[in-house]
């Protein structure tokens, strides 16, 4: 290997190593929260519960005990505190990734979703949640 080579090498290291390179580059970006949510499937009757993660303008990542399908739609309603009591808004979305978490007794997933149909009420919800502003 040729001293071009190895400073090529090191060039690119240095480029997959600096902050840069790491930064969050989607469009919107995710805001970690921890949130109580309540989700409903399309073929089933009863309700779940389940914790928001981290949100975005677009979607969620989602916590639950339930195995859910990839593709499967479902309509949520997310808790948030405002003053001294609970407001809440809805989002119809899908799911478009899912995944196992490790340990644990009981089985525990992740779930990457995206929203289909948000109205505009609890959009400006959402997003108020998102920059961190009182309700």
């Amino acid at each position: 290997m040729d001293r071009l080579d190895r400073l090529d090498r090191l060039e690119r290291k240095d480029r997959l190593e600096s902050p840069k390179y790491f930064l969050d580059r989607r469009r919107h970006p995710r805001v970690r929260m921890d949130l109580p949510l309540e989700y409903l499937a399309k073929h089933d009757s009863k309700a779940r519960g389940g914790i928001v993660a981290d949100a975005s303008e677009t979607g969620f990542l989602i916590h639950s005990t339930e195995d859910i399908p990839v593709g499967t739609n479902l309509k949520i309603v997310v808790l948030f505190p405002k003053e001294y009591s609970l407001a809440d808004f809805e989002v119809f979305g899908k799911i478009i990734w899912k995944k196992v978490e490790p340990g644990g007794r009981a089985k525990a997933y992740q779930y990457g979703l995206k929203f289909v149909e948000i109205l505009e009420e609890d959009y400006w919800k959402l997003k108020k949640l998102l920059s961190n502003q009182p309700q």
